[in-house]
């Protein structure tokens, strides 16, 4: 019997990243994720203080301090008896206008990240990749409803920018808040 494939992003699925505590502090306030439309936490940075920012974030190690979503860890393992697991993530993130190419430490922070964190899924899981629309899958779980294109099963995992999906965008989606609600939906 071939085990249905299933794949899962990495930032704000699996794990908590230290990003929003970087932004809040470079900016000196709280911020409250809730009241966030963007997608990403940069566009919080005042225009005039980017290259600041840019150049403030260059050598911080994101997944040094990042942990697992509660719960990640034992439904992804038990998950991993019955599906074909594959950790799908973006690592591309430059400014060219300020010169920073921060690709090649994500990429090596979020290996050793899932090495750590998950040594039940094999590097050969893994999928470092921009545009996750040109991969097929049974199953996809994404916090972003465009990289969720291409499967049978369009798991929405809920996230500060995806609150306010209008109803027929909803509609495709399979909305989860926890990890819990996905051992529900999949076991």
């Amino acid at each position: 019997m071939n085990k249905k494939t299933l794949m899962v992003d990495m930032d704000d699925v699996i794990v908590t990243g230290n990003f929003l505590n970087v932004v809040e502090t470079f900016l000196d306030k709280k911020i409250d994720i809730n009241t966030v439309k963007s997608y990403y936490l940069q566009d919080l940075i005042p225009e005039e203080q980017k290259d600041a920012f840019w150049q403030y974030i260059k050598d911080k190690e994101f997944y040094k301090k990042a942990s697992l979503l509660p719960d990640c860890y034992d439904v992804l393992e038990k998950l991993n008896k019955k599906y074909n697991i594959y950790i799908a993530t973006a690592y591309i993130w430059k400014n060219d206008e300020a010169g920073i190419d921060l690709s090649g430490n994500l990429l090596k922070e979020k290996y050793y990240f899932l090495q750590e964190k998950l040594p039940f899924i094999k590097p050969e899981q893994y999928i470092f990749i921009i545009n996750k629309n040109m991969l097929n899958f049974d199953i996809k779980i994404d916090d972003k409803p465009s990289n969720l294109d291409n499967a049978n099963l369009k798991i929405l995992f809920s996230a500060w920018h995806n609150k306010d999906l209008p109803l027929e965008e909803e509609k495709k989606y399979h909305r989860v808040e926890n990890w819990q609600e996905i051992y529900e939906l999949l076991k």
